[in-house]
């Protein structure tokens, strides 16, 4: 009887030579060495770029593509990215100076969320950037900063729309939700907002995020520009812009598989002519983070020992949740389940073995991997964590415990 725990899905994303793995065409050791310590990210410039060429290939060329910064802040991420998409969403003023200092104009940069400040509205005002408004109450504190400041602001409704996109890792949309003005009191939004003399640009309406169903996207797809087209007729002039949001999933678990883009791009060319007709001044935008950067990303860290307890095989690392909280589970799982976790200086090994991967952290929740097989591991062996590119340093407690921060590359 076969107990071993299932498998992930191949990853071949990285080429692997002598056993070690290789990411920007260097191997892992020689990174390691490079960088001086671990635990540290490394992100592949080549990986990066070959994925918005992925996109540009499958999706129509209409389409406009922005990165969502939340999954990546990094400055050097953002910067390599800015050269290729189309424009940028932030959600802070920290990702808004980042994303300024790049080479968009300020109206390819949206600033979407709730509970926007005065100080971050005000910014964004004075830099022209796409404010994403969430509620009536932001609609009119913007006309009022954009009075104050002899500016008028630029501006676009976030619609929570009646549906929600199946299968989706975490909903965004439908029902009651902290983000966007519910879809059915839009119309009287516009109606106001035409009042105030704000410069109306579109909607940005996104029901969800890491979805590997291209059926449950391309009905997304569909819900979204008849809400979009139905709620222009009462808009005080043309939508010029409309953000139809994101939701591409990537294979994290064991079990998940690649997102089909081919068949979301078809679906896209087929509702594309009715969109124009009845849009056709609007720029229309997909809105992409993870599926930017996830799987072009690693996170390493170093094997401090190998602990045995009552039977089963620990590797004490000197990296944890406090670094990487998604891979901990405790990012949004119900149910813990195990990213992609090889032995990067071992990838296929000689000896394989059950082990759980631990950190350094005095909790039972700092736990990498539980009861995975991979090579046999030793004192000093790097152990990486895939798909690491997107919600990996920037979405994890850094401050527990006060251990040092780790070192981001792009290589």
């Amino acid at each position: 009887m076969n107990n071993l725990p299932p498998e992930h899905a191949p990853l071949v994303q990285f080429s692997v030579q002598d056993d070690c793995l290789q990411i920007g065409g260097i191997a892992l050791t020689r990174l390691a060495q490079r960088v001086g310590s671990t635990p540290f990210y490394a992100y592949d410039r080549q990986k990066i770029s070959e994925r918005i060429a992925l996109l540009r290939q499958h999706l129509p060329n209409e389409i406009r593509l922005h990165y969502a910064m939340k999954a990546n802040p990094m400055p050097a991420v953002v910067h390599h990215l800015a050269g290729q998409v189309d424009g940028m969403d932030v959600a802070s003023a920290g990702e808004m100076r980042i994303a300024l200092d790049t080479i968009l104009s300020p109206d390819k940069i949206s600033f979407a969320g709730p509970g926007k400040k005065e100080h971050e509205l005000s910014s964004a005002i004075a830099a022209g950037v796409v404010l994403n408004m969430e509620s009536e109450q932001e609609m009119e504190l913007i006309a009022q900063l954009g009075g104050y400041l002899g500016i008028v602001p630029n501006v676009s409704i976030r619609v929570n729309p009646d549906f929600e996109l199946k299968s989706s890792g975490m909903k965004m949309g439908g029902g009651p939700k902290p983000f966007g003005v519910d879809a059915e009191r839009v119309p009287d939004m516009l109606i106001r907002l035409g009042r105030l003399g704000l410069n109306f640009l579109g909607f940005h309406i996104f029901s969800g995020s890491q979805n590997l169903d291209a059926t449950a996207i391309q009905e997304m797809h569909t819900k979204t520009f008849q809400l979009g087209i139905r709620l222009a007729e009462h808009a005080p002039s043309p939508v010029r812009l409309f953000n139809i949001g994101g939701g591409f999933g990537v294979p994290y678990f064991p079990g998940d598989r690649a997102l089909n883009v081919a068949a979301i791009g078809d679906n896209l060319q087929h509702l594309m002519p009715q969109v124009k007709r009845q849009l056709p001044d609007a720029r229309i935008v997909i809105e992409l983070g993870r599926y930017m950067v996830a799987e072009a990303g690693i996170y390493v860290c170093r094997v401090l020992e190998r602990k045995i307890s009552r039977g089963k095989i620990f590797l004490v690392t000197d990296g944890g949740l406090h670094h990487h909280l998604a891979a901990s589970g405790n990012f949004g799982q119900v149910i813990r389940k195990n990213y992609p976790i090889i032995i990067g200086n071992k990838v296929q090994g000689a000896e394989r073995e059950v082990v759980s991967v631990v950190g350094p952290l005095c909790t039972p929740l700092d736990l990498l991997a539980d009861q995975m097989q991979m090579s046999k591991a030793s004192i000093g062996d790097l152990v990486v964590i895939l798909q690491s590119g997107a919600y990996g340093l920037t979405a994890s407690p850094t401050a527990f415990l006060s251990h040092p921060i780790p070192v981001e590359v792009l290589v």
